[in-house]
């Protein structure tokens, strides 16, 4: 019986973080997109020429050691994976230095915690310091030392604090020396050093804020004074501002990004964000002292607060390069740009590596990730193999198998199967859907080819056109913001919501719109003190809130929960008609309500994720009511205080089982939200920005790691009568399809090829251990007849593959386990197979999956219907019984399944006989022609039952009236050639 666990099942590279026992089995599993995410950190080394490195603003460090055909995680620990940028120090190509936090003033931005280094090219980390850095711009290493360091911190992005500007170190990264700082609003967002002399120092200052209210647009940043370039001549110990010629801060100076030419250190060039009088690209020829301006095209410079990245050619201080909307060169020194990479809906270019030593070699660091060139520009490596794209919101539909859709910053929005027919989710399992880069979207739960989305979308899957049916709103009167609240009525399906500063609806698929509601924003939330000096031209009246989240009640349709982001909650029991203000008291403005959900067993409580990230608040809170929202209790005993919550659901099966996300990690628990505990297993420490439980399961869409599904959380549900029992306890398992575990019959993709994984292909056995048993644990599966359908027990061991007997790499097979008898929770897959039959040959089907092909053939597939599990530990027994569904897609009567399962049955019972009997002759020394011929020719036969693919079940059918010929026919050759 070939059997795998969830833990195995997990691919290699994703981190493991141990959770409680109660759930230490599970795994959650990623399934993509592979569409790569915003990358503001790349590098690389002249040493080697084929290793690069790229770190996506959520994505953690990433590596390459093929040219880019292949990426690997380096973060695979507590590191904080957000990350604005990395350095390979040019003299020691396994020293890596990191500074977390994206380094940008964005509203979709995370924070990070400082510095991190690794000394084995990113095999291992260490944490430097900085911790209240939240975001570091830029890191440089000396080319001669690579224990010198600079590090550009930017600071709190929503606050003052005095953790910003220019820090040195002399040690790696021991100690850090701050040695140029202004003020707590003023950042540095760049650090550079002359090519030839490590002693001249370029640093430029930024001083910008994110404001806390919602906005469409990218740059939300308010700038003020103290921006500015800055040199120093002794190593950093003092400094000068430079740069007469460039903009002032009165003439409306913001972000200035710097390149110098490393043939001629006298050439430096500045990106320069201002009003278009005085934005663009300047040059200077001593140095930085003066600047003129050669070049004042928007396409060049318009984006300023996002990018302001110029890079200069190793050989020629003429040629020049641009991230922006588009990658820019320019030959004659900035007066003149082409495109040399770039698309009509701008893939943003952010920054640029060139290869010191081959200027044909060039990385950049993407919108969608992370590409690079080996031949000038004239070709590219794909972004299609970086699984690091960020998402706001997440939901599924009610398809078999259920598809997972959700916005994708920088790209669009994505609709992905849960599970491919062809084993594992490649690029051929997903589509966009019509939607918006940070939109809602709404499957319709009448008809599975609709989609709603964004702004508003309704997207056809059978004919891929996407209409625009949203509300026509004329003038100023309504507001919406990046992420709009878009959804249906899970008490009418009929009925779909869209949150602006009021609220709409429409039952007739957005042929017509109601407003349901009065403009529920603060009528004046004020500027937060956190604004400080970059408010003083802000009026609040012009800055008020919206409808961020809406929590339809699921018993009753009239019922109506909404949350605003400027900090307030409402309720309507009359489906519109009145509104009551029910906000916690202790929310203040501007406190965002990230999620309001409604419960699925009363309509009186409701719970809210509030994000006070933009107040610069990074603690958590979510509060939860019972009476309709007339008290409201915060529950986060357990939950860190260094990451914001963004999401909370509640099980609907489970009374009490709460699951919530937060800027670092996901939480559950099981009393209610008074206690909480990690479900973060395998995953990245990444931004968990939303996350939904359908069926057993539960979807998270996380911002800068893509989509992960938990399979089945029964032991999160059974919880209590696991921790009861002594020594050990079965869990009811949930009811298992009889899905085909890969229906791809031609040759396989190749192992390079990104893919995301299938859920386990069977039936999901899980048990918990109170202690280390003292003798063998045994789990069985019986059928409704008494038969055994699966045996496994710890005290097997497993027969090792002989590399040597296969015409293919090991690296295909899944690997057999044996059951676990140690303490804690484990997960076994059966793989609806009975026992295997005994055969000459043993190989892996046309249809592989790397690490996760089992060799065949298979036993016969169980046939749909009732089954018992039953565990022994230390000789007591414990019985559950097991549910098997086929396929909804297939329509196959059960009665035609069970005539197939019968003829398998009896022909593995052939291959059985014969195959002793061919031992038995080779052991005699008699003549085995006759009887290898049979057995193979049963093999065959067999094989043709499921499919005729070798190794592997293709088809679940009836058999045919030939091969029920065959079979009898081949029974009876059986029959006499053992003389019965």
């Amino acid at each position: 019986m070939l059997l795998s666990t969830l833990t195995l099942l997990a691919l290699p590279v994703w981190a493991q973080h141990p959770g409680p026992d109660e759930q230490s089995g599970m795994q959650w599993r990623l399934i993509g997109p592979f569409r790569g995410g915003r990358t503001v950190g790349v590098s690389g080394t002249a040493m080697q020429p084929n290793v690069f490195y790229m770190a996506p603003n959520n994505g953690g460090v990433w590596k390459s050691e093929n040219y880019g055909v292949t990426w690997e995680p380096l973060f695979k620990g507590d590191e904080n994976n957000s990350v604005g940028d990395l350095e390979v120090a040019p003299s020691d190509p396994n020293v890596i230095y990191v500074g977390s936090g994206e380094g940008l003033l964005r509203p979709d931005l995370s924070t990070g915690d400082g510095m991190y280094k690794s000394t084995d090219a990113g095999k291992t980390w260490v944490h430097l310091g900085l911790r209240d850095s939240q975001q570091i711009a830029s890191v440089v290493v000396d080319p001669h030392d690579a224990n010198r360091l600079f590090v550009a911190v930017l600071g709190h992005p929503y606050g003052p604090n005095p953790e910003r500007g220019v820090f040195r170190s002399t040690d790696g990264g021991k100690s850090f020396e701050k040695v140029l700082y202004k003020n707590p609003n003023v950042g540095a967002v760049q650090v550079a050093l002359d090519p030839k002399n490590a002693q001249i120092v370029y640093a430029v200052l930024w001083a910008g804020r994110t404001p806390p209210w919602s906005m469409k647009s990218e740059n939300t940043s308010i700038n003020g004074p103290g921006s500015g370039v800055f040199k120093s001549t002794d190593g950093g110990n003092t400094w000068n501002q430079i740069g007469q010629g460039l903009p002032s801060v009165a003439q409306g100076l913001g972000r200035i990004g710097i390149g110098i030419a490393p043939s001629d250190p006298m050439r430096v060039y500045a990106q320069v964000q201002a009003p278009p009088d005085f934005g663009g690209t300047y040059l200077s020829d001593d140095a930085g002292q003066t600047f003129h301006r050669v070049n004042h095209e928007e396409r060049i410079y318009g984006r300023g607060a996002d990018f302001a990245e110029v890079a200069v050619a190793p050989d020629n201080p003429d040629e020049i390069y641009v991230a922006s909307t588009s990658f820019y060169r320019s030959m004659d020194a900035g007066k003149s740009f082409s495109a040399i990479k770039g698309a009509p809906g701008g893939d943003d270019y952010h920054r640029i590596w060139i290869n010191p030593s081959n200027p044909k070699i060039i990385l950049l660091g993407v919108d969608q990730g992370a590409t690079l060139t080996v031949d000038g520009g004239q070709t590219w490596s794909s972004w299609y193999n970086q699984p690091t794209a960020s998402s706001y919101h997440i939901i599924t539909d009610n398809v078999f198998p259920y598809r997972v859709y959700s916005s994708q910053q920088d790209s669009g929005s994505v609709g992905s199967s849960s599970r491919s027919n062809d084993g594992q989710i490649t690029l051929r399992d997903w589509h966009p859907v019509g939607a918006g880069e940070h939109a809602y979207v709404a499957p319709d739960p009448l008809d599975p080819n609709i989609v709603y989305g964004g702004d508003v979308t309704r997207y056809d899957w059978v004919t891929g056109q996407s209409q625009f049916v949203g509300p026509q709103v004329v003038g100023d009167q309504y507001r919406t913001n990046r992420t709009a609240p878009l959804l249906f009525s899970p008490a009418d399906p009929h009925l779909l919501y869209y949150g602006m500063n009021v609220l709409f609806k429409t039952t007739n698929g957005g042929q017509s719109w109601q407003k349901i509601s009065p403009d529920l924003s603060r009528s004046n939330p004020g500027l937060p003190s956190t604004l400080g000096v970059f408010g003083s031209h802000e009026n609040p009246l012009h800055h008020r809130g919206v409808i961020y989240s809406i929590g339809p009640s699921f018993k009753n349709v009239d019922t109506i929960w909404v949350g605003t982001d400027d900090g307030l909650i409402w309720i309507t029991r009359d489906a519109g008609k009145h509104w009551a203000n029910v906000t916690p008291k202790a929310m203040t403005p501007w406190s965002k309500v990230s999620m309001l959900v409604a419960s699925h067993f009363d309509d009186q409580t409701a719970y809210a994720a509030v994000n006070r990230f933009r107040l610069d608040d990074l603690k958590p809170y979510i509060y939860r009511t019972h009476d309709g929202g007339k008290t409201w209790k915060l529950i986060v005993n357990g939950l860190p205080d260094n990451a914001s919550a963004n999401v909370v659901r509640e099980d609907p099966e489970q009374k009490g089982l709460l699951i919530a996300g937060t800027e670092r990690a996901v939480w559950y628990s099981t009393d209610d939200g008074d206690h909480w505990q990690s479900l973060q297993l395998n995953l990245p420490q990444t931004s968990m920005r939303d996350l939904v439980i359908h069926d057993n399961d539960v979807v998270l869409g996380t911002h800068g790691r893509s989509f992960w599904i938990l399979d089945d959380i029964t032991p999160l549900r059974q919880i209590a009568a696991a921790e009861a029992a002594d020594p050990g306890y079965l869990y009811k398992p949930a009811a298992a399809y009889q899905v085909l575990r890969n229906t791809y019959t031609d040759t396989q993709m190749p192992k390079e090829t990104p893919a995301g994984q299938n859920p386990p292909d069977g039936a999901i056995l899980d048990y918990y251990l109170k202690a280390d048993t003292r003798g063998p644990v045994t789990l069985e599966v019986y059928d409704a007849a008494g038969r055994l359908a699966f045996h496994l027990s710890s005290a097997d061991q497993p027969k090792p593959v002989d590399p040597g007997t296969l015409n293919f790499p090991t690296y295909w097979l899944r690997p057999p386990l044996a059951l676990p008898s140690n303490a804690g929770m484990h997960r076994i897959v059966w793989d609806l197979n009975y026992p295997a039959p005994k055969s000459l040959r043993r190989s892996a089907p046309i249809s592989v999956i790397l690490h996760d092909t089992p060799l065949g053939p298979p036993g016969p597939s169980a046939v749909p219907g009732e089954y018992t599990v039953k565990l022994t530990v230390d000789g007591k027994t414990q019985t559950q019984p097991l549910t098997l569904r086929m396929d909804p897609r297939v329509d196959t009567p059960i009665a035609g399944l069970a005539q197939q399962f019968d003829v398998a049955t009896q022909l593995v019972d052939d291959m059985n006989r014969t195959f002793d009997a061919l031992q038995e002759a080779k052991a005699k020394g008699s003549k085995v022609d006759a009887l290898r011929k049979l057995n193979s020719a049963l093999g065959a036969a067999y094989s043709s039952i499921y499919g005729g693919q070798y190794g592997a079940v293709s088809a679940l059918a009836p058999p045919t009236t030939q091969q029920m010929s065959t079979a009898a026919d081949l029974h009876r050759q059986v029959l006499a050639a053992l003389g019965h």
